[in-house]
């Protein structure tokens, strides 16, 4: 099971324990928190940190008074949630401007991707981006590259057959002052030897790089400390980008020990798909473990493509879901990813209903299907599913070339998804009033 989804329904379950609670007194606290420490502890993360954080959430959920207007069960919640964020330290500062990037790390960290996945990323917000090859140790880099660059029309250079690194990033900067973004991925190591950091302390001086920034694979876990630290003394690294974090239960040790090296995380890879790279920001990463959800991040992403008219999410999480709705979040898996990432930033997991990963795994047969049942539905049945009796579900699988069956397979799909919406309106724990305590 994925990091995110294993921790993160290890926490959601702690959290559900608060909910149900009849009154919350010490023992209540104690429980939560021993559950807390399990789900960080498995997740491999430090066990001094994970004894300090249970310290400082007991203290301030038992002595601390509660903010106006707020009860003891979302005091607690919010305790917990404001220590998690701690945990894992402040994000590192990107701005959207004309910038140079050094990309250094390891090999094997999966750097030539991360590249190209960050080069996607400016590029989307509307800067010419390109990118650079530097690494002249590792067989394929320079092709793994240029491939993934070329598939998504980011500018590339590189001199396949030209082994001295520094070289190559002066022509590189001088045949492309036109970008605004410039990305330079530079040779790993199997370890941190004196020959690459002298190399890296060549190509930063000819650079002069707005930003270091060191690719961490999300296994390596509480390693991340070692790796971060030497780094940085190294060339002095400004940020941090962990990859994998979706592919490994470590991923929790890995975020943890960067944060004590003091060095933010920028980005986070959450995918193999180019589009998988994220800003790292720990508000709206905890409150995705925590189920309270993260509206800003979703939101982000629907503007990213555009699609912020088609699907709204404020109107979604307040149980207004119609199979319009569902169309349009099938369609933009297509755009947006796996529609569990879309889940995932809905405030589901804290009152107490998870959907299944049998519901989530929408294959592309799947898709193309249903978009045919609602190709052949009114405006009436669209807007109000409830409708749909057996003759008119006999009329839709006629009319869409499906069967019965598959015209019930939707609409299930939609109940389903329409349960666990009406839950945010009954939940015991008031998340939309409490949340707006969390970020102070």
């Amino acid at each position: 099971m994925r990091m995110l989804e294993k921790l993160g329904k290890s926490l959601r379950e702690a959290i559900r324990k608060l909910a149900r609670s009849g009154r919350v007194d010490e023992a209540v606290v104690n429980e939560v928190v021993r559950d807390i420490q399990r789900a960080l502890l498995q997740s491999d993360v430090n066990v001094k940190q994970v004894m300090e954080l249970s310290k400082r959430i007991k203290e301030r959920a038992l002595k601390e008074e509660p903010l106006k207007g707020m009860t003891a069960r979302e005091h607690v919640l919010r305790v917990i949630y404001q220590e998690l964020v701690n945990l894992i330290g402040k994000p590192a500062q990107i701005e959207l401007k004309p910038q140079k990037i050094l990309m250094v790390g390891l090999q094997g960290s999966g750097k030539t991707t991360t590249t190209a996945k960050l080069a996607r990323y400016f590029q989307k917000r509307g800067l010419r981006t390109a990118v650079i090859c530097a690494d002249n140790f590792r067989p394929g880099a320079y092709e793994q590259l240029k491939q993934l660059a070329e598939t998504h029309g980011i500018p590339f250079y590189g001199e396949k057959n030209e082994k001295n690194a520094v070289k190559i990033v002066k022509n590189a900067l001088e045949n492309m002052k036109e970008y605004e973004v410039k990305i330079i991925d530079t040779a790993g190591r199997h370890a941190l030897e004196e020959e690459l950091i002298e190399e890296l302390k060549n190509i930063n001086k000819v650079v002069n790089p707005d930003h270091k920034f060191l690719v961490l694979d999300a296994a390596i876990g509480q390693l991340a400390k070692e790796q971060a630290e030497a780094f940085h003394k190294a060339v002095g690294i400004t940020g941090i980008i962990v990859t994998k974090l979706d592919g490994t239960a470590k991923g929790g040790g890995a975020l943890s020990a960067i944060s004590v090296t003091g060095a933010p995380v920028a980005f986070v890879g959450t995918g193999e798909r180019i589009d998988d790279l994220e800003r790292f920001d720990p508000d709206s990463f905890i409150s995705r473990l925590l189920g309270i959800g993260d509206l800003k991040g979703l939101i982000e992403k629907f503007k990213e493509i555009e699609m912020e008219k088609e699907i709204k999410p404020e109107e979604i999480i307040q149980g207004r879901l119609t199979l319009k709705d569902i169309y349009a979040q099938l369609e933009a898996m297509n755009r947006i990813g796996p529609l569990k990432q879309i889940i995932q930033m809905l405030p589901f997991g804290s009152l107490g209903f998870d959907i299944s990963d049998e519901m989530m795994q929408v294959t592309e047969e799947k898709l193309r299907k249903y978009k045919y049942i609602m190709d052949s539905m009114t405006e009436e049945e669209l807007e109000n599913p409830k409708i749909i009796n057996s003759s008119r579900i006999k009329r839709i699988a006629r009319g869409s070339g499906t069967t019965p069956e598959d015209v019930k397979e939707l609409l299930k799909y939609y109940r389903t998804m329409s349960k666990a919406l009406k839950g945010l309106k009954g939940g015991r724990v008031n998340l939309r009033k409490a949340m707006k305590h969390f970020r102070i």
